[in-house]
Parts: C-alpha cells; sequence; structure tokens
C-alpha cells in the first residue's frame, strides 16, 4: 500500500471529522470573545480613571493587567478565526498554528505586565501612599461581576482548547484580583494600613503568574511540536504495535497542528496482512476516539527487503 492512499483515506476518515468540530468550536466563543473584549475595554477605562483619582496602585494595577486581558482575547479570537480559513498550496496546513502562537504570546504579554507591577509594587512598600478605600472597593466589586461573567463563557472549552483556555484563565485571573483589591479597600479603611495596597498588588501577581506559567509552558511546548500533554505516546506506540497485523513500528510522530486538532505519522510493518482503505480507515477511527488524534498519515510497509531508509534507531 502506497504512502499516498493510506493518507488519502485518512484525509476523509479523521481529518475531515475534526475540522468540522474546529468550525463548531470557533463560532460558538465569537459571541464570548466579542462581550469579554467590551466589557473589559469598558472597565479598564473606569479602573484608570478611578485608580487615578484614589491613588490606589492596586487598581491602576488591576487595570493594566485587564489591558494584556483584552488583547489576549483579541489575539485568541483572531486565532480562532484563522484558524477556520481553508489551507492553501503554500500554507498547506492553513493557519491552526496561530492559535498556539497567539497563546504563547498571550503568556508572554501576562509575564510583562506582572513583572511591571511587581517593579511598582516594590516602590510602594518602601513609600506608602494613602488610598480612598470606599472607591477601590465599589469599582473592584464591579470588577468581580464583569471578570466572573467573562471567564463563565469560555468554562466549556478550555478543557479541550489552549487558546481558550488562555481566555478563561485571563479572566478567572482577574475576577480573584478583583475580590483581592476590594478586601485590601476594606482593611484599609478600618485600619489605615496603607502598605496592605502595594502588598496585595504583589499577593496578586503571585497567583497571576502561578496560572500563566503553566499557560506559557503548554504553549511553548505546542510551537515545538512537543507531543500534546493529554497524550501519553507510550500508550500510542503500545496501540500501533499491537495492532491486528503489525509487527513492528518506526517513525512515529505526534504533534498538535493547532490548540484543538492533532496530527500523527506513523511507517507500520505489516508483512502478512493485505492492507486496504478499510483496514487504515478503522485505525484513524481509533486513533480519534481513544487518543483525540484526528489527523493521522499511516505508511505501510511489507518488509520484504526494500528498508525504509527512515528505519533506523533514535527515529521514534
Amino acid at each position: 500500500m502506497s504512502h499516498s492512499s493510506s493518507h488519502q483515506h485518512d484525509h476523509h476518515a479523521g481529518h475531515a471529522h475534526h475540522h468540522g468540530h474546529f468550525h463548531g468550536a470557533s463560532s460558538n466563543y465569537n459571541k464570548a470573545f466579542a462581550w469579554g473584549v467590551a466589557l473589559n475595554l469598558g472597565f479598564v477605562v473606569v479602573e484608570v480613571i478611578y485608580g487615578l483619582i484614589a491613588d490606589s496602585l492596586a487598581l491602576i494595577t488591576d487595570a493594566g493587567h485587564n489591558l494584556s486581558d483584552v488583547l489576549g482575547l483579541l489575539l485568541a479570537w483572531g486565532a480562532s478565526y484563522l484558524a477556520t480559513r481553508s489551507p492553501t498550496s503554500r500554507r498547506t496546513y492553513g493557519f491552526r498554528r496561530g492559535t498556539i502562537l497567539a497563546s504563547l504570546l498571550s503568556a508572554i504579554l501576562l509575564l510583562l505586565a506582572l513583572g511591571a507591577i511587581a517593579w511598582e509594587a516594590a516602590h510602594r512598600i518602601n513609600q506608602p501612599v494613602r488610598v480612598d478605600g470606599m472607591t477601590v472597593i465599589v469599582v473592584s466589586l464591579i470588577g468581580v461581576v464583569i471578570n466572573t461573567a467573562t471567564a463563565l463563557m469560555f468554562l466549556s472549552g478550555q478543557k479541550h482548547d489552549l487558546n481558550i483556555k488562555g481566555a478563561f484563565l485571563h479572566m478567572a485571573a482577574d475576577a480573584g484580583v478583583s475580590f483581592g483589591v476590594a478586601a485590601a479597600g476594606v482593611i484599609i479603611m478600618f485600619t489605615g494600613w496603607l502598605w496592605l495596597d502595594p502588598v496585595i498588588s504583589l499577593l496578586i501577581v503571585a497567583i497571576i503568574l502561578f496560572g500563566t506559567w503553566g499557560l506559557f509552558r503548554d504553549s511553548l511546548n505546542l510551537a515545538m511540536d512537543t507531543v500534546p500533554s493529554h497524550i501519553n505516546p507510550d500508550e500510542v506506540e503500545a496501540f500501533l504495535r499491537s495492532y491486528a497485523g503489525v509487527t513492528d513500528i518506526h517513525d512515529l510522530h505526534i504533534w498538535a497542528m493547532s490548540t484543538t486538532e492533532v496530527a500523527l505519522t506513523v511507517h507500520l510493518l505489516i508483512p502478512n496482512q493485505s492492507v486496504d482503505d478499510v483496514f487504515l480507515g478503522e485505525l484513524a477511527l481509533q486513533l480519534n476516539e481513544r487518543f483525540r488524534i484526528g489527523h493521522c498519515t499511516v505508511q505501510v510497509e511489507r518488509g520484504d527487503g526494500a528498508s525504509c531508509h527512515l528505519a533506523h534507531p533514535g527515529s521514534l
């Protein structure tokens, strides 16, 4: 069985199925992205104005972070749209990889924003500034409502799409951040502890850093064609080796085409069995159902002396 016919059948069996799913996922979140961007952009303006009036670093910090979230949402939205664009003869995968690059850039933006916030907060611990507690409380509680509502719009998709997870993490972190800022405002009103405003800012930075680092690591791994974290490559290899008629495998590669689609290429040695489209279609179906690998290309070899040049140690 030639390489090309294996791939041709799979294109219909596995890839077409997954591509349809992706279209649906993207369009489902268009409304969530639009609302998320509009609400957060409006809130950034409110926070900056009242942060300056109240002279609260925690509020201005949160506004800066919310602005990076708007950029993150726009990135994720743009990438999810590009991922639905059809492939061309030059861009044979289309723009799917854009979703991975968007989640990576989103994480980098967040890390840069956190560094700037931490620097300013450290400076303010040495030189505390009087803060208008009531303004801080009211504005922050508005933030809790807006960010929680936005995060809930992305809740269902964040388990299966790193791009959507980036949007969800930003919003969920913001809801927690706003709640922390409101709590600081209450305590400052009753105690006059001005140092609490920058300390809360640093605590916020630490919490967001924890979530952002995971997003950065996962995005970087996908950008480097690492096997996606939800797939155990040893289990995939064991499954392929135990498949009917297979005596050996080599040149197995598993990588993410986008934040929702996974591809696989492998060479199977099947010396004693005739392989047809039904065999290849069933294999593609099994890989999709067991491991969520939706686009596989299989090369079948007889092992009749014409050894494949890729079958050498270390190619797995």
